[in-house]
């Protein structure tokens, strides 16, 4: 099975000094580490490592020198952002394991027992809302936790509801280990996340920032817009301090002393460590630093995100099936000899506006061997979501503007033949500004595609040989892709305000079918080649992360899916921390 999957494609563990000075590797064997804390005595440091497969997160443990590195869990779900209590004898962590919802988890050092902290009635919030919790830390004497979560917030897309992807509302809350004592100690409203204790355990340090800029935080560009604030809050008071004013994304703050604070500049202006109570600055590209208890050394990763190979080896939740990566918009040709998709090379981002440079279509066998170009776009616009025809022929791509750029600058039809020849335009009707993700019809004989103008919007099926075009749907639909025995055509639609769901219609506009009816987003819905099956992506797991941490990605939270063509028996095919989708099963070669 290929899949695409947004997200860092490399990540080294670094150690140096508070000013920067002394780098070195932590890991001499580095195998994609990150999300590092020091422990209290600065005797250990808690990592998390994908070295078994990349996409499967697990626990480790590590001498400041690098020796003694100990895994501490094995469990195919999300295991990250550990922290070890200052007795040393257990880990606080977040876990996807048992429910695929993120959950904090206590890990007994000696004994190896596991313990679903916030899994209890009493933590839960509304199951059918947001319902994650991240970023444990232990207070000084051992008899707190603090975290962020989401739980009882509302599933809200950006821009004001509009956008596909969410924003994320978190507050702080104090917990005992036990699970007792549940209290919430930051207001409603904005998003407060990643909590550390000062050392004399009376204020709990973390960002703020908007609910709606968590958004901006990790989309492309967006994040040198935001803007956040370290703030530390008394426990027992409520009394808030602001530390920090003026721009930037600011993230990852730490008590030093019960005065210093130790933080990332994220993006913006100065990037790297920045201190409340120090001069010190160091510039850089770091990510989630940790500082050792006397505040001298830290430790940080350094994430990279150039492409990664086509068929590049990921961890199989399925052990029937060997997963791989592929770029986006993959789609097989019928006879499953070839392999087609968009791609921009030297990019790890998908297209999403006219300032984004060129990205066209390659062709290559399923293993990633003997690929050609067949089409190069120009102007800053792209090749985007093409399609086979049945024969094999020729193909149907968007091109133009999509996704934030389809209100600014057009899209229209385009045919090529797949040797890249023979490119013309295909008709589009009036009044339709914005074409794409076309799909042909298993006969040849039509293509569907989405249509927008920026009021008028839905589902057009274009007749090839007379170039009529009639209105199969009207609404915020998406994504179609005709079915192999023609009967059905599956799409995205964006409903009820502010979710989106796969739906599947006859092509003659007839039994209207909704497959999935979670509030996380559900999209990107492709068919299986028998046709008994579908693939799509969804995030009704909610987030695994705190939003704000990600970075040149979509909708991080999203996990890759198949269900039987009737929306029944749906099964999540991965369980990591990164965005994956867009699978297509490749053929055994016989």
């Amino acid at each position: 099975m290929l899949l695409n999957r947004i997200g860092p494609s490399a990540s080294d563990l670094y150690l140096a000094n508070a000013d920067g000075s002394g780098e070195q590797k932590l890991l001499a064997d580095s195998g994609f580490d990150y999300h590092a804390t020091f422990s209290a005595d600065g005797e250990w440091i808690i990592f998390t490592s994908e070295r078994d497969g990349l996409g499967q997160s697990d626990l480790y443990r590590v001498r400041p020198n690098g020796a003694d590195c100990e895994r501490l869990t094995d469990d195919p779900a999300v295991d990250d952002q550990g922290v070890l209590s200052p007795d040393g004898k257990t880990v606080a962590f977040v876990s996807t394991r048992g429910s695929h919802l993120a959950n904090i988890w206590l890990l007994d050092l000696e004994t190896r027992e596991l313990r679903n902290l916030t899994g209890s009635q009493e933590l839960q919030g509304n199951l059918e809302q947001p319902n994650g919790f991240f970023r444990p830390a232990w207070s000084p004497d051992g008899k707190w936790l603090a975290f962020a979560s989401d739980r009882n917030t509302e599933w809200r897309g950006h821009s004001s509801g509009s956008g596909w992807e969410h924003v994320q509302a978190l507050s702080v809350y104090i917990v005992r280990p036990d699970g007792t004592g549940l209290r919430r100690i930051t207001e409603p409203g904005m998003c407060d996340g990643s909590p550390k204790w000062s050392p004399n355990g009376k204020r709990v340090v973390y960002y703020e920032i908007p609910v709606e800029e968590t958004w901006m935080a990790h989309w492309p560009g967006a994040d040198q817009r935001t803007t956040s604030q370290i703030v530390s809050v008394d426990v027992e008071t409520g009394e808030r301090i602001e530390h920090t004013s003026g721009p930037g994304l600011k993230v990852g703050p730490q008590f030093l002393s019960n005065q210093e604070v130790g933080y990332l500049v994220k993006a913006g202006p100065n990037g790297g460590i920045a201190y409340v109570g120090r001069p010190t600055k160091v510039a850089g590209q770091m990510r989630c630093p940790s500082w050792s208890p006397d505040g001298k050394r830290m430790v940080y990763e350094k994430v990279d995100f150039q492409p990664r190979k086509q068929n590049q080896l990921l961890y199989s939740w399925d052990p029937n099936y060997e997963y791989r990566y592929t770029d986006v918009f993959p789609i097989l040709s019928k006879d499953g000899k070839q392999l087609l998709l968009t791609r921009k090379d030297g990019e790890r981002k998908l297209i999403v506006g006219p300032r984004d440079g060129n990205s066209g279509l390659s062709v290559m066998d399923p293993d990633g061997t003997n690929r050609r170009e067949i089409f190069q776009a120009e102007d800053g616009l792209q090749a985007f979501a093409p399609s086979w025809s049945p024969d094999g022929e020729w193909i149907v791509f968007g091109y133009g503007s999509f996704l934030k750029g389809r209100s600014s600058r057009p899209a229209t039809l385009m045919l090529v033949r797949s040797d890249g020849t023979g490119l013309k335009a295909l008709t589009n009707p009036k009044g339709v500004t914005n074409a794409g993700f076309p799909s042909w019809s298993p006969g040849g004989k039509e293509i569907v595609y989405r249509a927008w103008n920026g009021k008028a919007m839905g589902l057009q099926i274009i007749n090839l040989a007379d170039d009529s075009v009639r209105q199969l749907t009207e609404g915020r639909d998406t994504l179609p892709q005709w079915s192999p025995d023609g009967e059905r055509i599956v799409f995205t639609r964006g409903h009820d305000g502010e979710n989106f769901d796969v739906f599947t219609i006859r092509p003659d506009g007839s039994d209207l079918q909704r497959l999935t009816t979670s509030r996380g987003v559900d999209g990107h819905a492709t068919w299986t080649t028998d046709g008994k099956q579908i693939f799509y992506n969804s995030a009704m797991y909610g987030w695994r992360e705190e939003a704000v941490l990600y970075e040149k990605t979509f909708q991080p939270y999203g996990q890759q899916f198949r269900m039987n063509a009737d929306g029944s028996d749906k099964r999540p095919l991965t369980d990591s921390l990164w965005e994956d989708s867009m699978a297509v099963y490749v053929p055994t070669e016989k």
